[in-house]
C-alpha cells in the first residue's frame, strides 16, 4: 500500500483489490461525494479532495456551462457519477462531466449505465499530488473521447485517439477553448470575484464568436 497526504490532497492507493471489494466499499459509501474512487483491474485508488482541488474542478465545470450557453450547445452536467464496467474491471468518478454531443441520449434520465448508455463526452480530471493511480487507461478503456486535465500547473486537454490520449491544442467537444485559454481562466479565477471572472470567460466566448473585422 503506497500513502500520500498533503494540503492539496489525501490519497491512498490499494493493491489486488477484488471487483466485489470496490462494490462493497461504494455500498458503504451510499449518497456521499466522498471519498472518490477509481479502480483498474485490481488497483484502488481512494481519494478526498481538498478544497482547491474541487475550486478548480468547479471553475472548469463554470467555463463548460458559459461556453456552452454561448454558443447554444446543451451540455448535461453529470457530476462526479461513477461510472464503471465489470466485464473491463474499470471505474472512475471523475470530477466533473459532461454529454454534449450525447446530451440528447441521457437527459431526463435519472440514472446512466455503461451497457447501454454512452460515456461522457467530456471529463474534468484535477490532479494535484502523487502518487496516484493513472486514470487516463481507465477513461479511454471505457471510451471517453475528451478529459480536461489539471495538474496542479496548467490545464491540458487530451483527446483519445485509437485507444490513447494525445494533447491537443483546441477542444472537440468546445471549440474554440484550448489548454492554454482554460489554464489563464483557471489561474485568473484565483484573483477575481466569481461574478467579475464568469463576465472575463462570457466575453471571451463572445469574442470568439464575433471576432472583430
Amino acid at each position: 500500500m503506497e500513502a500520500a497526504k498533503s494540503p492539496a490532497e489525501q490519497k491512498v492507493i490499494l493493491h489486488n483489490v477484488s471487483w466485489g471489494t470496490y462494490e462493497r466499499l461504494m455500498d458503504e459509501r451510499g449518497e456521499r461525494r466522498v471519498p472518490r474512487f477509481a479502480y483498474d483491474r485490481g488497483e484502488l485508488e481512494v481519494m478526498s479532495p481538498s478544497t482547491e482541488h474541487e475550486s478548480i474542478a468547479y471553475f472548469l465545470e463554470l467555463v463548460v456551462a458559459i461556453l456552452a450557453e454561448e454558443a447554444d450547445v446543451n451540455a448535461y452536467g453529470a457530476g462526479s457519477t461513477t461510472f464503471k464496467r465489470e466485464d473491463l474491471e474499470r471505474g472512475f468518478e471523475p470530477d466533473a462531466c459532461f454529454y454534449v454531443q450525447n446530451e440528447e441520449r441521457i437527459r431526463g434520465k435519472l440514472r446512466i449505465d455503461l451497457g447501454s448508455d454512452p460515456p461522457p463526452d467530456l471529463a474534468i480530471e484535477v490532479d494535484l499530488t502523487s502518487p496516484s493511480l493513472n486514470k487516463l487507461p481507465i477513461y479511454a478503456r471505457i471510451g471517453v473521447p475528451e478529459i480536461w486535465r489539471h495538474d496542479g500547473d496548467r490545464v491540458s486537454i487530451l483527446a483519445l485517439r485509437e485507444g490513447e490520449y494525445a494533447e491537443v491544442v483546441e477542444s472537440a467537444t468546445l471549440p474554440p477553448i484550448s489548454g492554454p485559454v482554460l489554464s489563464r481562466f483557471i489561474e485568473e479565477s484565483k484573483s477575481f470575484g466569481s461574478a467579475a471572472w464568469m463576465r472575463k470567460v462570457r466575453g471571451w466566448a463572445r469574442d470568439q464568436a464575433n471576432p472583430p473585422d
